[in-house]
């Protein structure tokens, strides 16, 4: 767990979840880029990347002109297939210009792709308001004996009308302009943490219990002074292990206000916006407009959901809090309560203590380079793929490593694995489609972009154990859109189901890691060689037990301020308040003054109102782990039942089906009631 900060993500560019795009008019197709898949293969010019895009944007005005020019009765082949094809070419020209806005280079790239984002963005707003295009959809006779199709032209309808395409002439404009306002305001939100790297001071002596090759990066200056940033592999470590008090909590307020107050404006904006939109849609607020195509329907069901989760995890988050604060008291008896920025802290010492474990002394067997290895081999068994490393392929820079693979015999996608830090690239962890997948002719890519440790000469990057579980959980979204993207629609990929389930898959994975069976080839001393202890992995896996009602308690502390910034007139938000009461319902510790998490929780652009997918997809996570064996997930039929029932399908079928095809039942609270328990089991054994 990380000190208030909200948990791995994925990303889709803004507004390109629902994707597909093309403007109305159709010019002259532009001439055909050199390699019409990868936009980075311009380097750093900016002129040949708008050419890159434009090209794209080009060949989806061709589709939905060829679409509209059609004659005779609507048909799946001369309506839906120009549309998806338009809808591929704008997610390669979306997914692309997101990348370099991401993890560009140089500045003028980052700033150029952001712009073309919009540009993107506001094609699609075009297409979505374009009713010749709804009414020629809408005409299609469904095709009884294509399930799969059928749902995709059911879906795409229904985002016709959640644009708007019914409203009069002025009115759709005024969406139109609205969308594009909204997409320029979360680019810049984000933009804004991506560049809001703070730096921090520290004494020789406040960097007690930092491991040492941590310290050893951090040169001190001609007054002895440290300067540590707010970047990943800096702020963990100092939560984790720092024994200043003083030092966490500068470091935690500096980790909060990266982006204040630059983005507490944009928020506003940005909140501004999305209700006037609901609005004219005919919803009561945005958080409501915003489940409308989702597993939870409405915003008063994530509510009831909220409830479900609080009353499961209250007595936990209690108990756990109770044993964390008694603790901390016997080791500074004037301790009346434990602030927020010192949580990491505590829980770390505390596992110490009572579980004999000690997540430095795990670090060792966790060098960057082999966990990458590792987690390839884990997921080719667990999926039944196979990895081939690509040296000759061409990266937006030179970290990145690519790897092809192999279903069989058979090419069934690229993975790109973006993973130590850098100036001027996105600070946190996601998984994010390159290339869609069509099925038999076009292979699926994806990436991974992430901050651990290493990547440097000499640097073995030695990571801690819930970054290894970060890992899993990012490459598990990556392997849901490879293989789920093996549809007849690029529409149809891992990414594209309902966004309330997509982080099931990737929390679903993080449970292999707790199998001694799965880490034992991988987590070797990376000096001796030495495999992990199965009696250390034990009393690890009982410590990352302990803490599990906080970290509910918490992913509602998150999604209720997502909710809330949403469900109410913007004239009533006050972001400050809502953290506020938010922390104060959910978080036992205390809370630091001056903490401003809301203007650098980039979830709020990406998810809106719709934080609360964590909370929902980890309780259909840990059901969906309750089918494998805990201590060889590995063995029996399990692994294979479940690619071929939730991740092959992607997104051709509803995600309650997903969910009803492996389990034999719609998912319930039990598997994660029992999971929340687990660590009191442990203890009274």
């Amino acid at each position: 767990m990380h000190a208030e900060r909200h948990p791995v993500r994925w990303i889709l560019p803004p507004l390109l979840a629902l994707a597909c795009a093309a403007l109305p008019a159709a010019p002259a197709l532009a001439a055909a880029p050199a390699d019409p898949l990868h936009a980075w293969v311009a380097g750093d010019d900016t002129a040949r990347l708008e050419k890159w895009v434009d090209g794209h944007l080009a060949a989806a005005r061709v589709s939905i002109a060829r679409l509209l020019a059609a004659r005779g009765p609507r048909t799946v082949a001369n309506t839906l297939q120009p549309y998806d094809e338009a809808q591929n070419q704008l997610s390669l020209a979306g997914n692309q210009a997101y990348l370099l806005y991401s993890v560009g280079r140089s500045a003028a790239l980052r700033d150029k792709a952001q712009a073309l984002n919009r540009k993107v963005a506001s094609a699609s707003a075009d297409l979505n308001l374009n009713r010749g295009v709804y009414q020629a959809l809408a005409a299609v006779a469904a095709p009884a004996g294509d399930a799969a199709t059928r749902r995709y032209l059911e879906r795409t309808l229904l985002v016709y009308r959640l644009a708007g395409v019914d409203q009069d002439e002025a009115t759709r404009a005024r969406l139109h302009a609205l969308q594009d306002k909204i997409t320029a305001l979360s680019l810049t939100f984000g933009r804004n943490v991506q560049d809001g790297t703070l730096k921090v001071s520290a004494t020789r002596a406040e960097l007690d219990g930092l491991p040492d090759d941590y310290i050893a990066r951090h040169q001190p200056d001609a007054d002895g002074m440290y300067t540590l940033t707010t970047d990943e592999p800096d702020t963990g470590p100092v939560f984790d292990f720092a024994h200043s008090a003083e030092l966490r909590r500068r470091m935690y307020l500096a980790y909060t206000t990266r982006a204040y107050p630059a983005n507490r404006a944009v928020l506003l904006e940005l909140l501004a916006a999305r209700q006037e939109l609901a609005g004219i849609l005919g919803f009561a607020n945005y958080a409501d407009y915003a489940t409308a195509d989702q597993m939870m329907g409405n915003a008063a069901n994530v509510r009831k959901l909220f409830e479900e989760v609080e009353q499961a995890s209250r007595e936990a988050r209690q108990r756990e809090y109770a044993q964390l604060l008694a603790f901390a008291q016997r080791r500074e008896p004037t301790l009346t309560a434990i602030a927020q920025s010192d949580a990491n802290y505590w829980v770390e010492q505390y596992r110490r203590e009572r579980y004999a474990f000690d997540a430095q002394s795990v670090r060792p067997y966790f060098a960057y380079e082999r966990v990458e290895a590792g987690i390839l081999d884990a997921a080719a068994k667990i999926f039944r793929v196979r990895f081939q490393a690509v040296k000759d392929a061409r990266v937006w820079h030179p970290s990145v490593t690519v790897f092809d693979v192999f279903d069989g015999a058979r090419k069934v996608g690229r993975v790109y694995l973006d993973m130590h830090p850098r100036e001027g690239k996105d600070k946190w962890f996601s998984s994010s489609p390159v290339v869609p997948g069509i099925r038999g002719r076009q292979v699926p890519e994806g990436m991974l972009v992430c901050n651990f440790s290493g990547g440097t000469p000499g640097d073995p990057g030695l990571m801690r154990y819930n970054e290894v579980l970060t890992y899993f959980h990012e490459f598990g979204h990556l392997l849901h859109h490879i293989l789920g993207s093996q549809n007849r629609w690029s529409g149809q990929g891992g990414f594209n189901v309902e966004g309330d389930f997509v982080e099931a898959p990737s929390q679903m994975l993080e449970e292999f890691f707790r199998s001694h069976k799965v880490l034992a080839p991988f987590a070797r001393h990376y000096q001796s060689g030495a495999v992990l202890p199965a009696e250390t992995m034990a009393r690890m896996n009982a410590a990352n037990a302990f803490g599990r009602g906080n970290w509910a308690q918490r992913q509602l502390l998150y999604a209720s301020l997502s909710l809330h910034l949403h469900d109410r007139p913007v004239a009533e938000v006050d972001p400050d308040a809502l953290l506020r009461a938010s922390a104060t319902r959910y978080s036992p510790y205390t809370f630091v003054e001056g903490n401003r998490l809301y203007a650098n929780f980039t979830h709020l652009t990406g998810y809106s109102s719709n934080y609360y997918t964590y909370v929902l997809d980890k309780v259909i996570a840990i059901d969906f782990a309750s089918r494998f064996d805990r201590a060889d997930p590995l063995a029996g039929p399990a692994a294979a039942q479940y690619r071929k029932a939730v991740i092959d399908p992607g997104a051709s079928k509803p995600a309650a089906q997903l969910v009803r095809d492996f389990l034999g039942r719609p998912q319930n609270m039990d598997a994660f009631k029992a999971w929340l328990g687990e660590q009191f089991q442990e203890a009274a054994r």
